[in-house]
């Protein structure tokens, strides 16, 4: 009697570009080995992938071997071992990654049908592509500001996922793993992936929607409800600044009130706090984007670059030109 042949639901090619994260790339890759032994059989393949076909460093130092080149993957794509899914699996100094072969590999599998993804800042590399105007995407909470000005035709959230027709974007880390969850779960059944779940010992799969970060109160010790209220309204209005009257207007307290309770919670004044967050968001502007330090200024609400520039140096004991010379001295290093 002959065996039963269970068909091939699904292969991948993950295409490992340098400093890549590992942690988001194991958590994408694992779930779909547990599904295999779970499943007594091997409902999906893969193979890893890289510019030339030599092995690939991970940001955390590890060198990963692969088993094809773009070159190899370019005549795989009219014939039988055609991927049905490419992710791309980057991770720090993304901003840097500029391959127009890469780039061009990219499109042509998502123009013959292949579903394409991005594992953390992946996002990025797909935008560049091309392949993210006018779409949904997800990346790493600390790649959104540069992203967003680099990139103002996607569009891109703070999700853990984004899943927008053919193509699959997270925001890296275990988010990976929810992801490749939910496609499982669509291939299969909930049963399934419960299982899996138990497996790699967590103990659901999370919402595409959920938050990346800790929640303010946890991420911030801070337990003050109208505390919380108000920064919240800061970080989603950095680059046109509320006044002070504006904010005491949305939560029902006065100046003199919402000054003391933050000087009690935070230890220091609202507009010094407020000041604070603007700039971080610029610092990662300058970090992971080429827009002028003007520009960079008014984006985080700075009315003027000397003003910006003073502010930048009194925190960080820097000017925001010295902040992107020590970055690219850092990356040549």
């Amino acid at each position: 009697m002959n065996a039963v042949k269970h068909p091939i639901k699904r292969s991948f090619v993950f295409f490992l570009v340098p400093d890549f994260t590992m942690i988001a790339f194991a958590t994408a890759l694992d779930p779909l080995r547990s599904a295999n032994r779970m499943l007594g059989y091997e409902a999906y393949c893969w193979r890893l992938a890289s510019i030339d076909g030599k092995p690939v460093r991970a940001s955390n130092g590890v060198e990963c071997a692969v088993n094809t080149s773009l070159e190899d993957e370019r005549k795989k794509m009219a014939g039988p071992d055609r991927p049905n899914m490419a992710i791309v699996c980057s991770g720090i100094n993304v901003e840097r990654y500029q391959n127009k072969s890469a780039f061009a590999w990219l499109r042509e599998e998502y123009n013959r049908g292949v579903a394409v993804g991005g594992l953390c800042t992946g996002a990025h590399i797909l935008a560049a592509a091309g392949l993210l105007s006018n779409k949904r995407c997800a990346i790493h909470w600390e790649n959104l500001p540069g992203f967003s000005e680099a990139f103002p035709k996607a569009n891109v959230f703070a999700d853990l996922f984004e899943i927008d027709q053919n193509i699959y974007t997270c925001a890296g880390g275990t988010a990976a793993l929810d992801m490749m969850l939910k496609l499982i779960g669509d291939d299969f059944d909930e049963n399934l992936v419960n299982r899996v779940c138990e497996q790699v010992l967590t103990d659901r799969v999370r919402s595409p929607t959920d938050r990346q970060r800790l929640p303010l109160r946890a991420r911030l010790g801070v337990q003050n409800s109208k505390v919380l209220t108000i920064i919240e309204l800061m970080e989603a209005n950095l680059s046109e600044p509320l006044s002070l009257i504006e904010i005491a207007d949305h939560v029902d307290l006065s100046r003199r009130q919402i000054e003391r309770l933050f000087h009690t919670e935070m230890g220091r004044s609202p507009a010094r706090y407020y000041l604070e967050i603007r700039l971080d968001r610029a610092r990662h502007l300058l970090i992971q984007s080429s827009m002028p330090v003007v520009e960079v200024a008014v984006a985080c609400g700075f009315v003027s670059a000397s003003h910006f520039s003073k502010c930048y140096r009194e925190l960080y004991a820097r000017s925001p030109q010295q902040e992107r010379v020590d970055r690219k001295q850092l990356l040549a290093a």
